[in-house]
């Protein structure tokens, strides 16, 4: 229920305008009234009305005339909600009102609870368009380019790729680094594709049991397993003509994969359970962070399966690539949190910009969201000063460290706990993120913490 505002109500009837003042006033809103269409002219230029309730027969000029000069001279976030009365309503009339910006009308006589109740919806109108806008600037401010942001000649390639991939309904493979942006991308071929008007279906392959991710994709019928008490519908049932997109499908079971094939191939599945197949019109996106040409020469990832997703393939290049996006990158980050953290940095010192550009980023631009997000929340001053970097785990490269030993066997040893470590430095403890990083399994990265003596790490 939307709280009470301000309306301007115009009338040239002297009784009208007090009676319809008095009435709103007494459900809490500001109300002005005047019986002057030209005097309602000015006060709509010089102040804001949530709500402009206005007669359309008047001396001078009609109501319609005066909602057409609001049109023209007041901004659209800025123009009250119209409700027009009128005495002698028509079709033509209601047409040229909707037509002129108006929301609704009130045919005279009319009950005043009408236009009690009438306001009382224009305010939730206004405040739901206020949202949207809202709603509208943070995702254009948090996304700009769909989230690419930067304009190193990498990331210009990208998007133009993007561009003409989202055109047709090929397959589509992006392959990157943990942290560089793969379903930004995916989401910017979705959202320029034919098939923006439904939903992008997004499924992360890693994040879900194997023994749980075939009836997540393809749903399953009733009885199909003990607790299946009802149907499901998968995701491939609910992306019918739409796009799919499957992060992390490196992670995917050997058993699982021709299942997927068969998709591709047949535009067809069956739900567990179920006798029967599906037809599906869908466009398949997928992205990994592994080598699935390596996996395919080491049996793990099957070959026909790989050379359906790789129709059109696109790399996301990591962050130490593209060093001049780094200061975009920082500037946007910045901007983005800045509102909700409450600290806002007004600048970055050189030296702190420059140690930025030199990091390696190993976890990518989520690595630099996360420090800029730490060095807005630990900042005491509005500069970011390179002396505060080096809490953020950012500093200056330093000599690459002497190995321990002589011997190989202390030195591998040696290797694989510093790089270990080093994943979970970038990725903050997430042991997920760490395992995708070094390119093992999460059960592999469990048996180097135990071994290293790394578990609390």
């Amino acid at each position: 229920m939307a709280h009470g505002g301000s309306i301007l109500v115009v009338d040239d009837e002297e009784p009208m305008v007090r009676m319809l003042g008095l009435a709103l006033r007494e459900e809490g809103h500001d109300v002005v009234e005047t019986t002057s269409p030209r005097h309602a002219k000015r006060l709509l230029l010089e102040r804001q009305f949530d709500v402009f309730v206005v007669d359309n027969i008047m001396p001078e000029f009609t109501g319609l005339d005066l909602i057409k000069d609001l049109v023209q001279s007041v901004p659209d976030a800025e123009r009250p909600q119209i409700l027009l009365m009128t005495g002698q309503p028509t079709i033509e009339g209601a047409i040229d009102a909707v037509k002129s910006g108006v929301l609704d009308y009130l045919q005279k006589p009319f009950d005043i609870e009408h236009l009690l109740a009438m306001a009382a919806h224009a305010l939730e109108v206004r405040e739901m368009r206020a949202q949207n806008r809202l709603l509208l600037a943070e995702r254009d401010e948090e996304f700009d380019n769909y989230g690419m942001v930067g304009r190193s000649r990498a990331i210009r390639e990208v998007l133009a790729c993007v561009r003409m991939v989202a055109a047709s309904k090929s397959t589509v493979l992006i392959t990157g680094e943990t942290g560089t942006g793969k379903e930004c991308v995916a989401r910017a071929i979705h959202a320029q594709s034919l098939q923006r008007v439904r939903p992008l279906i997004k499924v992360n392959c890693a994040a879900i049991p194997d023994n749980l991710l075939e009836s997540e994709l393809f749903g399953y019928v009733r009885g199909a397993f003990t607790g299946a008490m009802t149907s499901k519908r998968g995701k491939f049932a609910l992306a019918d003509r739409s796009s799919i997109f499957l992060d992390e499908i490196g992670t995917m079971s050997p058993l699982l994969q021709p299942k997927i094939l068969r998709v591709l191939q047949e535009r067809e599945f069956e739900p567990l359970g179920s006798e029967r197949s599906e037809q599906v019109d869908v466009r398949l996106i997928a992205a990994t962070n592994r080598d699935l040409t390596r996996m395919v020469a080491e049996g793990q990832f099957l070959e026909d399966l790989y050379y359906r997703l790789n129709v059109i393939p696109l790399h996301i290049p990591p962050l130490r690539e593209r060093p001049e996006d780094i200061p975009i990158l920082v500037e946007h980050f910045l901007r983005k949190h800045a509102t909700h953290v409450g600290r806002p940095i007004e600048r970055v010192e050189d030296r702190a910009l420059e140690l930025l550009c030199r990091h390696k980023w190993p976890g990518n631009v989520r690595e630099l969201e996360n420090m800029v997000e730490r060095a807005l929340v630990l900042s005491t001053g509005p500069v970011l000063l390179a002396s505060g970097l080096s809490s953020l785990g950012v500093a200056a490269p330093a000599q690459a460290p002497s190995l321990p030993s002589a011997r190989l066997t202390d030195n591998v040893a040696w290797a694989e706990r510093e790089t270990i470590r080093q994943a979970l430095i970038a990725t903050h403890g997430m042991k997920k993120h760490a395992a995708d990083m070094v390119g093992i399994s999460p059960r592999a990265l469990t048996y180097y913490l135990g071994k290293h003596k790394l578990l609390d790490a």
